[in-house]
């Protein structure tokens, strides 16, 4: 299971599970309750607890394919109510129930605001449980509670990264440092201030940092490729840096700026090289 945003950015998620755990455990008879996150390739654990021996730790990552939580998103009404997942036909073929000798279990779909899919919040037991429709009930009521925690925390990360951060370098020559989560209006907002910043500081130079940069749901946030295309139509030349693996993976964006034929390299040190700066060690 992955982190994007990292499972400190869910600090309110996080927070409120852990204190409603113990409610649940009680209330459902099973010896652990967790909360985790879905990204495009994995399952992440945000927060558990284990009455027991630990079987869910925290920071737990299962590859999405082999997920107790992908049958629970992919399942009828978005959840799996199983007895015993040793032998349910959804689930006894996956590796990672037999090792943790799962057996009563039941999850439920955890979704923002936006009726997104964020991840799941499921109870476990080392021993069969049946659970009742009434459970089902009690369990996504709990997990709709959640759900506003987890728009709370998207705001406090965004609201944080808010201003758009440009370093001006010397004459000519800026950097804009990429952070967060780039939704539509944080794009509008992003767009707006590099091209007028660049308009009206006579930029010949644009270093595009890109290492905080966090891509969700596997979606490159396309506004990169469209502020590279403004800046190379005002005359200005952008230069790309701090491309992670994960942003590296993300085939639209990347073949679209390949298409632009965009300068890229592996530091703002080497941007400034390639500018014809003489970096001189202290």
């Amino acid at each position: 299971m992955k982190k994007q945003p990292s499972s400190e950015t869910f600090q309110s998620l996080k927070k409120a599970s852990e204190k409603v755990f113990d409610l649940i455990t009680t209330h459902l008879g099973v010896q652990t309750a967790y909360v985790a996150k879905r990204d495009s390739h994995a399952m992440t654990v945000l927060s558990s607890i284990n009455n027991k021996e630990e079987l869910v730790p925290e920071g737990l990552e299962v590859e999405y394919s082999g997920a107790v939580c992908r049958v629970v998103i992919s399942g009828e009404n978005n959840t799996l109510n199983s007895s015993n997942l040793e032998k349910d036909e959804l689930t006894r073929e996956l590796e990672i129930a037999n090792d943790l000798k799962m057996k009563g279990f039941l999850g439920v779909t955890l979704r923002d605001d936006k009726g997104e899919v964020f991840g799941t919040l499921c109870v476990l037991d080392q021993e069969e449980k049946n659970f009742s429709e009434e459970d089902v009930e009690f369990l996504q009521s709990i997990a709709n509670v959640l759900s506003y925690l987890i728009e709370l925390d998207h705001t406090q990360f965004n609201m944080a990264l808010l201003n758009v951060p440009i370093l001006p370098i010397t004459e000519g020559v800026s950097v804009l440092t990429l952070q967060g989560i780039v939704d539509e209006d944080r794009a509008a907002k992003l767009t707006a201030d590099v091209l007028n910043y660049a308009s009206q500081n006579s930029i010949d130079y644009f270093v595009i940092e890109m290492s905080g940069l966090v891509v969700i749901n596997n979606e490159f946030p396309y506004v990169v490729v469209e502020i590279i295309q403004a800046l190379k139509v005002m005359g200005i030349e952008p230069i790309m840096t701090g491309i992670t693996p994960s942003i590296a993976m993300q085939e639209t964006g990347t073949d679209a700026l390949q298409k632009l034929d965009v300068k890229t390299v592996s530091s703002i040190e080497q941007a400034l090289v390639h500018i014809g700066f003489k970096l001189i060690e202290s």
